[in-house]
């Protein structure tokens, strides 16, 4: 009985393998740069929730100062609110119109959510200005060292992201909506987006919590 040989032949591997379907080749870059920011954006999830849990054991610790419900102006804390979920959405106009390659509707939506969230900035610094002014600023009690702390952080967030802005704005004008630039604008709309995250708990935790206590 004669014993048939084994084909020995490299097997070729599929085409889908090599371009990174099955892992056979290197994912591409929009993808590495997405989980790459999404870390980014996880570590800041972090961060502020040491600066809530911080808030949270201080929040009671008045020192004879003012508390919240004294200090407070819910009104304009509505505004801001308004302000910033509302820039979320333009945000999002935003970067569907930069996936559609229409740069000049982003651009607008760009524009409208700069203006809000400068807005949202401008009555952050006039609420901080008045309430130093009265003699409640960060070293007046722990409460008030959280407060700031905490809120603070976001506004600088805030600053951050709409100085990001203006720099992909330019970059839109200068190079077009290429890939390269639609990469940064995904990844400042992920930015975007969880800073609004953060602001409904700091609305919740902050303002709404501490106006009642």
């Amino acid at each position: 009985m004669t014993i048939t040989s084994i084909d020995s032949r490299p097997t070729a591997v599929p085409t889908e393998l090599v371009r990174g379907r099955g892992g056979g080749g290197p994912a591409p870059k929009r993808i590495v740069v997405a989980y790459g920011f999404w870390i980014f954006i996880l570590s800041d999830f972090v961060l502020f929730s040491g600066l809530f849990a911080a808030y949270a054991v201080l929040s009671g610790n008045t020192a004879g100062g003012p508390s919240g419900a004294e200090l407070f102006n819910l009104r304009n804390v509505f505004i801001e609110t308004i302000c910033l979920l509302f820039s979320s959405y333009t945000c999002g106009l935003g970067a569907l119109s930069a996936e559609r390659r229409q740069p000049a509707r982003f651009l607008i939506f760009a524009a409208v959510t700069f203006v809000l969230g400068a807005v949202f900035l401008f009555i952050e610094a006039s609420e901080f200005a008045g309430m130093v002014a009265k003699g409640a600023g960060p070293s007046r009690s722990a409460f008030l060292s959280g407060f700031f702390t905490l809120v603070g952080t976001h506004g600088v967030h805030v600053t951050g992201g709409l100085i990001w802005l203006i720099y992909l704005a330019a970059q839109v004008v200068v190079k077009g909506l290429r890939a390269a630039v639609l990469r940064r604008l995904l990844c400042w709309s992920l930015f975007w987006h969880a800073l609004d995250i953060v602001w409904v708990g700091v609305f919740t935790l902050v303002y709404l919590m501490g106006d009642f206590r």
